[in-house]
């Protein structure tokens, strides 16, 4: 495990500019990740056409792209629909769709039915690979989730002003081991902890929640550990941190945020940095090196 400072860098743009015209397709869920993206595409000369899913993605996409779709979770021929008809060939799956709302606001059609009858197995990573071959059987490529967006990835190192106590370190290193076998069990992707203790593991409710619990359980001074899972897939899931994770640790008196570098977004980075300096909560990039 490697704490290491490195300086940050902004964003940088893709290896080979897009052709004139050329259009990429953006399946968006929640959070600003959708947004911060489609931005980024438009600068580099994309044409962004979305498919927003309708009590998950925000409003706020449709001043950014150049085309939206709603539907609703699991209307996945429509999906797939709006994308050829936009005639896109290759796109991306980003933000979250809060499996809560798979109990609740899912409308499956026969194609997504038929999909996940197939599935043997109801883990995030087979769903989404299953989503994703699907997708691809159509002609339409599903590119990695930081395409074009390579340095929004958290660096190594200390990244906020205040660095982490000792003791506050030793639970980022008894965190940062639990945190990778919940990864390959594919529970989830966070964890809380308090004096090598485990407080909370992120599970359906997702980080913003499990933060909460486990920072009431702390009652104050709990370590946030976020690390990607073993066997992640860089097209989609990345674990993603952003201002609002700040928001949420200062609510319930957490001190530390520990993710890994270069597997982890970084939301609206300077705000999140700004926010953490205020409130005196440190912010740390690992590596395994």
């Amino acid at each position: 495990m490697t704490l290491k400072s490195q300086p940050l860098q902004g964003t940088t743009s893709l290896v080979t500019p897009p052709s004139p015209g050329e259009s990429i397709g953006l399946i968006a869920g929640n959070g600003r990740f959708p947004i911060i993206f489609a931005e980024n595409a438009k600068k580099l000369g994309y044409t962004v056409s979305a498919v927003a899913h309708v009590g998950e993605t925000a409003p706020e996409l449709e001043q950014t792209v150049d085309r939206i779709h709603w539907i609703r979770i699991g209307q996945f021929n429509k999906l797939i629909r709006a994308l050829k008809d936009d005639g896109i060939h290759q796109a991306v799956m980003l933000g979250g769709i809060k499996k809560t709302h798979m109990f609740s606001d899912v409308r499956p059609d026969l194609r997504a039915i038929a999909l996940f009858s197939r599935l043997k197995v109801w883990k995030d990573d087979g769903i989404l690979r299953a989503i994703a071959q699907e997708i691809e059987s159509e002609g339409i490529k599903i590119r990695e989730s930081t395409f074009g967006l390579s340095d929004i990835l958290v660096p190594v190192g200390e990244l906020s002003k205040r660095r982490p106590t000792k003791k506050e370190l030793e639970d980022i290193r008894f965190g940062w081991e639990m945190a990778k076998e919940i990864g390959l069990l594919d529970v989830g992707q966070c964890v809380v902890v308090k004096d090598r203790v485990i407080v909370a593991v992120e599970a359906v409710e997702g980080t913003d929640e499990a933060i909460r619990r486990g920072g009431q359980l702390a009652r104050k001074g709990a370590i946030v550990v976020k690390r990607s899972k073993p066997q992640q897939d860089f097209r989609f899931d990345l674990p993603a941190v952003g201002p609002k994770t700040i928001e949420v640790m200062q609510e319930v008196k957490a001190t530390v945020l520990a993710v890994e570098a270069g597997k982890t977004i970084f939301l609206d980075r300077e705000d999140m940095l700004a926010l953490a300096n205020r409130t005196g909560i440190a912010i740390v990039g690992m590596t395994n090196s």
